[in-house]
């Protein structure tokens, strides 16, 4: 077992960022990739013009990579921002314009899976009221998805790096994700499982991946401390992915992880070019 068991993919919104979006699908081309995954390219507008979208797509079918995950609009990302759809007024308004365009998309190019990030706690206003407003926007994600094949995914981010948002822990996530299927009535929302970000509030690993690899849609990994690539940190990334195939995820595993100073594709050392 090991690295060379899994099937991964690039997330082009944190490696190759030191080439124009355009170039970057080529670029994973280059480096051995097939799949890539993104978060929403354009975070000023929700509902790009179709020029933009089509010469993005234009890019990853040139390529001859798979577009295989995609984030709904989530605000300033990477920035201060951890997603809009708990968001009062105009960011959750941007979130359900965003709503059909991503799925239309990410339908576009046989992309299955479409991420969508809660958000932070705002101050003065009731967290019930933000939580309210969350269910009804990822109902309405939920649905979206549903109609295009796809699967909603429900992360949990880190309290260190994030702390204004409220989902924090596998369990908060896996309460969203029931949440939601039970709105819906659907069964498509399903759990992130990002490592890293697990790893960084302290989480028992191998407990979260018995617990909740029966609703895992996606893994994401980047080494500990650090958020380097796999081998710059401490955490067992091989025995955990190991585990989480043995549990029965056959998914692909993102790499979402930070190069450092080095051009990204060098970042990818530790992973035999025939497992890519």
């Amino acid at each position: 077992m090991g690295f060379a068991d899994q099937r991964f993919n690039v997330n082009l919104s944190i490696l190759f960022t030191e080439l124009p979006l355009l170039e970057r699908p080529a670029a994973a081309a280059a480096a051995g990739f097939s799949a890539v995954e993104l978060w929403w390219p354009w975070v000023d507008s929700p509902t790009p013009e179709r020029s933009e979208l089509d010469a993005l797509k234009k890019a990853i079918e040139d390529a001859g990579v798979r577009l295989t995950g995609l984030n709904f609009y989530a605000g300033q990302l990477p920035g201060p921002d951890r997603g809009a759809l708990s968001i009062p007024g105009e960011e959750s308004e941007k979130f359900r314009a965003n709503i059909d365009v991503a799925a239309d998309f990410a339908a576009s190019l046989g992309c299955t899976a479409l991420n969508a990030l809660y958000g932070n706690r705002v101050d003065g206003v009731d967290p019930a009221e933000q939580d309210a407003l969350a269910l009804e926007n990822l109902t309405l994600a939920a649905r979206a998805a549903d109609r295009v094949g796809a699967i909603l995914l429900i992360e949990a981010l880190n309290r260190p790096e994030s702390p204004k948002c409220p989902i924090v822990s596998a369990p908060k996530a896996i309460e969203i994700v029931d949440k939601v299927n039970a709105a819906t009535g659907l069964g498509n929302a399903r759990f992130l499982m990002d490592l890293y970000h697990l790893s960084m509030n302290g989480e028992d690993l191998p407990a979260v991946i018995e617990a909740y690899a029966a609703k895992t849609g996606h893994v994401q990994i980047a080494d500990n401390p650090g958020r380097g690539a796999p081998g710059t940190g401490s955490l067992p990334l091989e025995e955990l992915l190991d585990q989480l195939r043995k549990a029965g995820y056959d998914g692909l595993v993102g790499l979402e992880y930070k190069a450092g100073d080095r051009p990204s594709a060098e970042s990818f050392e530790w992973l035999p070019r025939e497992a890519r």
